[in-house]
């Protein structure tokens, strides 16, 4: 098996150099990097400690960052049992501040050079974007469900937990490149390589740990190898890392109907044994590239006829709805959730199931299990309302 190769030495940890503060993010950047990242924690206990010396905590947090001297701090990991176990790793709110400063100085030209269906973590391109593109594409091989076609779905094994974090960083460096950008380049050098497992609080109790395989588990991955889950950054840096399994297929194997999400992705065509041998050339091209391979137990071939399982929708002739099992976990959920929170819940699950372009008989079970526990629907079933005596 052929090496991994990088084209970017990865740089060492320290101070930016002096010719390049003028280059380092300024205080109005930290701001909106501040206030883009409050917009959903603000009710965090980190963002409340934050805030309770705003000014004070933007201006050192801008020095230390213009200084050179700004390192990651303590990161939160807990499990989440929904849909299977898995760590989420939580940043403490000032490094997610960071995050989203980095995250709006140069995602943007990244953003630019992905293909149309690459998808997560882009603005405007989440699951009900991801699930439209690939029934447009499904519509376009058919001839609208008039022909045969074929589907390949992949899934990698581990992703975020087998990164190779060198190798990404040879991907990030090729495009923060310009005159000036060293200190840009320094602090995403500084966020990709904090390893979050040397300060760390873990807030589960040992039995759902437990529940985490241990290939799976950040905890056990080799030193320079992984990503943390639940980071903004993360999530960024995981889209420019597939950008090169993206434009190999399209270029190289030349596919042209392709999909991803995140590390789900289907290619589409008329011939089985076309889609055989880009299988071939995916699965040897993954670890020699990018140090990943497929997941075998997740690798699917058949005509779409059958229906693309893809981002929680199924594609099928003539609708798209929304997976089986989320239907029925939806509902068990309902029917077990504590009286305070049935509320939240159903209306999440009525904006998911209302994605699908089929979703009423959906939603009139999701209606119907939320009247049970005492709430009012909408007449058009898309809404949750408190019942009376509802806390």
């Amino acid at each position: 098996m052929a090496t991994r190769t990088t084209t970017t030495r990865p740089m060492r940890p320290g101070r930016v150099p002096s010719a390049d503060q003028a280059a380092a993010a300024s205080l109005e950047e930290l701001v909106a990097a501040y206030t883009a990242c409050r917009k959903n924690k603000r009710n965090s206990a980190s963002a409340l400690l934050f805030e309770q010396h705003l000014e004070r905590n933007l201006c050192e947090l801008h020095a230390e960052l213009t200084a050179g001297t700004y390192q990651p701090g303590r990161s939160i990991c807990f499990v989440v049992t929904r849909p299977k176990p898995r760590e989420v790793w939580a940043a403490d709110f000032r490094d997610r501040v960071v995050h989203h400063l980095l995250y709006n100085r140069i995602a943007p030209r990244f953003h630019a050079a992905f293909i149309a269906n690459s998808c997560a973590c882009i603005p405007g391109r989440g699951t009900l974007y991801a699930a439209q593109r690939l029934e447009h594409e499904v519509r376009g091989i058919t001839q609208n469900w008039q022909r045969t076609a074929h589907y390949l779905k992949c899934d990698l094994a581990n992703f975020f937990v087998a990164i190779d974090k060198p190798t990404l960083f040879g991907q990030l460096a090729m495009r923060i490149s310009g005159e000036g950008e060293a200190w840009w380049l320094q602090l995403t050098h500084t966020i990709l390589f904090h390893d979050p497992r040397t300060d760390v609080e873990v807030r589960s109790r040992p039995e759902l740990l437990r529940l985490v395989p241990p290939h799976k588990s950040l905890f056990n991955a080799p030193p320079d190898t992984g990503l943390p889950i639940g980071n903004l950054s993360s999530q960024f840096f995981a889209n420019v890392h597939l950008d090169a399994l993206d434009q190999f297929v399209k270029h190289q194997v030349r596919a042209r109907r392709y999909v991803r999400y995140v590390d789900d992705f289907v290619l589409l065509h008329e011939c089985p044994a076309w889609l055989n041998a880009a299988l071939a050339r995916i699965d040897a091209f993954l670890p020699e590239r990018l140090g990943a391979r497929l997941n075998p137990r997740k690798t699917i071939l058949q005509p779409v006829a059958r229906g693309v399982d893809f981002v929680g929708h199924v594609i099928k002739p003539g609708h798209r709805s929304t997976r089986r099992g989320t239907v029925a976990i939806a509902l068990r959920r309902l029917e077990q959730l504590p009286a305070a929170e049935v509320h939240t819940v159903a209306n999440s699950y009525f904006g998911l199931f209302r994605q699908a372009s089929h979703s009423h008989a959906d939603r009139a079970r999701l209606a119907n299990a939320a009247r049970r526990r005492g709430h009012c629907v909408t007449s058009d079933l898309t809404k949750c309302f408190r019942g009376i005596g509802d806390g």
